[in-house]
C-alpha cells in the first residue's frame, strides 16, 4: 500500500471511530470500544483483526510477550485503543515500538474517553 492509500484508510478507520464514539459517547472501558470498533470496520468492509500478538524478536530469538496490538487494520495501520482521562506520552512510544517490530508504517491512538473524539487521536509514524 502506497502513502495515500494509507492515509486514505487512516481517514476510513477514524471516520469508524467517530461512529462508534458517536453512538456509544464516552466513560465506557477499553474492551467495549474495540469490540465495538472493530464491528464498525468490518460494517464497512475493512479487514481487521483485533489482540493480535506483537512478535517480539531479540537477536534472532523469538521470545515470549503477552503485548497485543488492539487493533491491526488491512495488515497496514495499527490502532492502540485508550479510555482514559490523560494521555501520557508512554502511549505514542508504545505505539512506535510495536510499529518497528511488526514493520508498519502508521499507527493510530484513539482515546475514546473524550467529549469530542478528535481531541483524542494522535497519529504515530514509522518512516512514512
Amino acid at each position: 500500500m502506497d502513502e495515500h492509500q494509507i492515509n486514505d484508510l487512516s481517514k476510513k478507520i477514524i471516520g469508524a471511530a467517530i461512529e462508534v464514539h458517536r453512538n456509544l459517547g464516552p466513560g465506557l472501558l477499553e474492551n467495549t470500544y474495540q469490540v465495538a470498533l472493530l464491528h464498525e470496520l468490518k460494517l464497512n468492509g475493512i479487514n481487521a483483526l483485533m489482540e493480535v500478538e506483537v512478535p517480539f524478536i531479540y537477536k534472532g530469538m523469538k521470545l515470549p510477550t503477552a503485548y497485543r496490538a488492539d487493533i491491526i487494520v488491512e495488515d497496514e495501520i495499527i490502532l492502540e485503543l485508550k479510555a482514559t482521562e490523560t494521555d501520557n506520552p508512554i502511549y505514542a512510544k508504545q505505539l512506535y515500538t510495536y510499529l518497528r517490530l511488526y514493520n508498519k508504517r502508521l499507527g493510530l491512538i484513539i482515546n475514546f474517553n473524550r467529549e469530542r473524539l478528535v481531541d483524542g487521536l494522535k497519529r504515530v509514524v514509522n518512516n512514512l
